[in-house]
C-alpha cells in the first residue's frame, strides 16, 4: 500500500526522469534546417551557410596546408583525427547517440552554433524564442565561437568576434529586431 509520502516521491522521481530525458536533444542535420531556412523571404540562411567556410570545414582538412601540418605533427590523417574533427565536423564533435539525422559530411553545420534541433525544429516552437531556447536553441555568442576559434587551433588568428560574426550573419528579415 502506498502512502502519500511514497506517492509524492514516486511522482517527483518520474517528473525528474522525464525532464532529464527530455534534455537529451539530438542533432537533426542541415538538410532539416534547410526546409525552413532556405526561403528568400526568410533570409536564405542555409544558402549563406553553404557558401561559408564553415560548411567546407571538413573538406579543408584534406587541403595541402592541412596535410603538411598533419605530416609535420605526426597526424596520420587529419580527416580522421579526433583532435581535428572536434572543430571541423559537427557530426564528429557530438556523441554518437545524439547524431540523429546529422551527416558526417556537413562540416561545421547549423547545430554547431545553434544547438541540436530535435526539440526546437517545429515552426510552432521556433516562433517563440523563449520556448526554442528552452528546447535547445542556442544564440551563438563569442564563447560558442571560441570553442574552436582559439589558440588550441594550429592555424589560429586573432579572433575578433564582432568582425567575424558580421561575416557569417544570416538574419531572418521577418523577425523584429529587439
Amino acid at each position: 500500500m502506498m502512502n502519500k509520502k511514497n506517492l509524492f516521491v514516486l511522482c517527483l522521481t518520474l517528473l525528474i526522469a522525464g525532464t532529464v530525458s527530455a534534455q537529451t536533444f539530438k542533432y537533426i542535420g542541415a538538410d532539416k534546417c534547410k526546409v525552413c531556412h532556405n526561403k528568400p523571404a526568410k533570409g536564405e540562411q542555409y544558402n549563406k551557410w553553404a557558401k561559408d567556410p564553415h560548411s567546407q570545414a571538413l573538406k579543408s582538412l584534406a587541403n595541402q596546408k592541412s596535410i603538411d601540418y598533419a605530416k609535420k605533427n605526426g597526424i596520420a590523417d587529419a580527416t580522421k583525427d579526433p583532435k581535428c574533427l572536434k572543430c571541423h565536423s559537427t557530426y564528429d564533435a557530438v556523441a554518437a547517440n545524439l547524431r540523429g539525422g546529422i551527416l558526417a559530411t556537413e562540416g561545421v553545420s547549423c547545430e554547431s552554433c545553434h544547438g541540436p534541433g530535435s526539440a526546437y525544429k517545429s515552426p510552432a516552437i521556433m516562433k517563440n524564442q523563449a520556448l526554442a531556447l528552452k528546447n535547445g536553441l542556442i544564440l551563438p555568442d563569442e564563447k560558442v565561437c571560441k570553442t574552436c576559434h582559439n589558440p588550441e587551433n594550429p592555424f589560429h588568428k586573432d579572433f575578433k568576434f564582432a568582425e567575424y560574426a558580421a561575416k557569417v550573419a544570416h538574419p531572418d528579415p521577418t523577425r523584429a529586431k529587439k
